[in-house]
């Protein structure tokens, strides 16, 4: 996964802030594979409980993410139950 330590440390902080303290975040796309270069972030943020607005969630996270990475391109799905 092409990330260092410290940018994953910033986005697990990021989302226990935004969805709560039992909060996961998972990477998937492009960043996955570590043969290849470039691409935007994406990152699945998977909550225990329901989000009334998850769209507003996602770009609050993509928002906060890309400020704290240096202005990364980052897409956010959220995963909660319904």
């Amino acid at each position: 996964m092409r990330l260092t330590d410290e940018q994953i440390s910033i986005i697990r902080r990021l989302a226990r802030e935004l969805g709560g303290p039992q909060a996961r975040v998972r990477v998937f796309g492009s960043r996955l594979d570590d043969s290849t270069r470039g691409g935007d972030l994406d990152l699945m943020l998977e909550l225990d409980s329901a989000v009334e607005h998850p769209a507003m969630l996602a770009a609050r996270m993509s928002a906060q993410v890309s400020r704290a990475l240096g202005g990364r391109k980052n897409d956010h799905a959220i995963r909660h139950p319904s």
